[in-house]
Formats: structure tokens, sequence, C-alpha cells
């Protein structure tokens, strides 16, 4: 399964990737930059060390206010971002001038090696609704496949699978949205999840979709991002960073983040790995490490920036109806499952705790557990 993604990635005509030493890819929108408005000039010089004239540029849409995306094709979009950010460092600005539009992938266990697909569990239970109305967690994934064990009054959503393409649904992570809702719900009374589609069957999504999807956020005090990935020279992606900050700045939500899956120590995951920067949000950002009962699982990604750890091995949850899972059960792994877990702990505690942050602190408080070195939910 793992191999077939990623011949299916790697046959993406839209999308590049930088390998680190590690191993580890960083996966970007061929052809594509980011970058700050009032650093527009530094990038158009950039272009022209390329050989582009202005002629060449294409202005693309769907970006916040003070920012440009802008396509010139053949572009080496590594070097352009680089270019322009070392300026603007120069010039005085620490913020992230430009980047590619990063691509992210959401977060079950084999995308990061041949760590095995979902497989068929027996059915398990989920918590019965506390009819006091439920706290809202906004879930950003694929889209719900309809026909599922999961009760339809208790999520909402617009967005359902219909077509899985010619690999079949154990070849992507359709489902994936079911798996995670089924965890809140197997963990929660009160936790009423609304499911926006933002990656498709095989878990992709460009850093601008993501913004956009983020837009849709209503008044549901906690986000739960079972997705994430590595950026260029581990800064933090331009566009998702200004989003957060609008989200996260003001007001009462919190966002929940995987950590990923690919045993990588101290490299950043994002947008998990927010939580350990200097943004004066980050204390709104729970990054959640998985364990496995006894000790951090050994794919699981670490690092200074995690909160907390949550079980993310062989987790059962509700799946798809499919000739494979005929009652519609699974077992899977990853922070993809983790990182739910504590989302549907946050919108426990809240109604107590009083505010969707004080409820995200009261649960970190709460984990009486260890688990290595970082506390943890069991």
């Amino acid at each position: 399964m793992a191999l077939r993604r990623a011949r299916r990635l790697a046959g993406l005509a839209w999308m590049r990737r930088e390998d680190r030493t590690d191993g580890t890819p960083v996966r970007f929108v061929a052809d594509e930059l980011l970058v700050l408005d009032e650093h527009f000039a530094t990038a158009r010089q950039a272009f022209a060390e390329q050989g582009f004239s202005d002629r060449d540029i294409v202005e693309e849409g769907d970006v916040p206010d003070g920012f440009r995306r802008v396509r010139l094709s053949g572009l080496d979009v590594a070097r352009a971002a680089r270019r322009v950010r070392v300026q603007a460092e120069a010039a005085g600005d620490p913020r992230v001038a430009a980047g590619p539009n990063h691509v992210f992938v959401s977060t079950p266990l084999e995308h990061a090696g041949a760590y095995g697909p979902p497989r068929p569990a027996p059915p398990g239970a989920l918590s019965g609704a506390d009819g006091s109305g439920g706290v809202g967690v906004l879930v950003l994934d694929t889209g719900m496949w309809l026909n599922s064990p999961l009760p339809k009054d208790r999520y909402v959503t617009e967005d359902f699978e219909s077509d899985v393409g010619d690999d079949g649904v154990r070849d992507g992570d359709v489902g994936h949205a079911n798996f995670v809702a089924g965890v809140m719900l197997g963990r929660s009374r009160r936790v009423q999840p609304r499911m926006v589609r933002v990656v498709g069957p095989f878990g992709v999504c460009r850093e601008s979709d993501l913004v956009a999807a983020l837009r849709q956020a209503g008044d549901e005090p906690i986000i739960n991002l079972s997705l994430g990935g590595y950026t260029l020279d581990d800064r933090p992606p331009v566009l998702l960073t200004a989003a957060l900050a609008g989200l996260l700045g003001s007001g009462d939500r919190v966002v929940v983040a995987a950590a990923g899956n690919d045993g990588q120590h101290d490299r950043p995951f994002w947008p998990a790995a927010y939580a350990g920067t200097s943004a004066p949000w980050r204390r709104r950002v729970v990054a959640v490490a998985a364990h496995d009962g006894r000790r951090i699982c050994e794919w699981s990604n670490t690092g200074t920036w995690i909160t907390l750890a949550a079980p993310g091995a062989d987790v059962v949850s509700t799946f798809v109806h499919h000739e494979d899972f005929p009652d519609g059960w699974a077992r899977w792994s990853g922070t993809s499952f983790a990182a739910p877990f504590v989302a549907a702990a946050i919108a426990d505690a809240l109604p107590e705790a009083g505010s969707a942050r004080l409820a995200a602190e009261a649960v970190v408080a709460g984990s009486d557990r260890r688990f290595g070195r970082y506390a943890g939910v069991a």
C-alpha cells in the first residue's frame, strides 16, 4: 500500500519534492511561489536571475490579502524562495517572506513506510450523545464515506466521497475522515464533529487548499488537523502562518494537530510544530505524538515542540463498509488517530474549564502518565 501510494504521489505532474539528507521529503506545488506583497519586488529580481521576464508571471488567486501566489513555468521554486527570504532577513524582516505552496498529507501510519493498511476489526462502541448540544470540532480531512457505521446524526458534513479511482478503497485514504470521527465519538459523548474535505482520497492537499478550508471555520472552539508535512529549510509555511495567526490570535479556539509518522526527532512537522515556535498563539496549538500504551511509538515524530502523547497504535474505529470490511470497522495506526483522541478530551473538559484554551491546558495538566519525556493521555 505504501509503495502504491508513493508511486501515485510521484506521478502527480503538478508536484515537486526536495529530499532531505534524512530521507524525508519536502513536497510542494511545481512552478508556484507564495510571497508577501512587500517583498514581491525582490521576487521579481529572483525570477529575472532565472531568465524570466514580467510577462512570464501568472498570478493565481485564492490567497489572503497581503500575499501573492504566482506561477512561472519552469521556475526553480526553492531557489527563488531562498533568494527572497535571505534579502528580506538582511533588511530586518523576521517573517518568512516567501516559500513554496507546500503539499501536506494526512497522517495515517502507512504514509511513512510499509507499516500496513487498515485491517478489519470487530465492531467497537461509540459513546451516546449527551443531549446538551455538543462541543463543535472542525475536522479538515478527507471526505466522508456515507456507507459507514457512523450514525449520520452524530456528525455534520456536505463532503461525501463517491469515487475512489481505479485502485479501490484500500489503496487510498478513503475512510480516513470516518475513522477520525469515530475516534472522537468513541471517546466523548459531548463532541460534535463538522467534517470538511480538504484532502483527496490519497490524502494530499496544497497549503493554499488548507488555508482556504480554514476560512470555513465557524464558531467551533476546536480544530482537528490529522495532516501535515515538512517545509523548505524547516521554516513555518508562509500562508498557513498567517491563517492560523488570524484564527488563534484572538477569540477562543485551539488547534489539535498530528505530529507525523516518520520517526523524526526534532525536525518540525507543520502545523503541529507551531506549538514550539515563538508565535504569540503557540499555546493554542496542541501537537500530539502517538503512544502504544507503554511507550512512544517508534514511528511517531517527536521533538521539543510536542505537547503530549495519545493512543495511536492499533486504534479501532469506524471505517467504511466494503467487501473487505463487512462490519465497517477497522484497526489502524498513526498520529492521525492520536490527535482526535485529544480533541475529544478537550471537548469533554471545555464546559467545566470555561474556554477551549483552558480546557486544552487542563487536559495536558491532568495527564498523569508519562511516555518518555512527554505527558500522555491513555
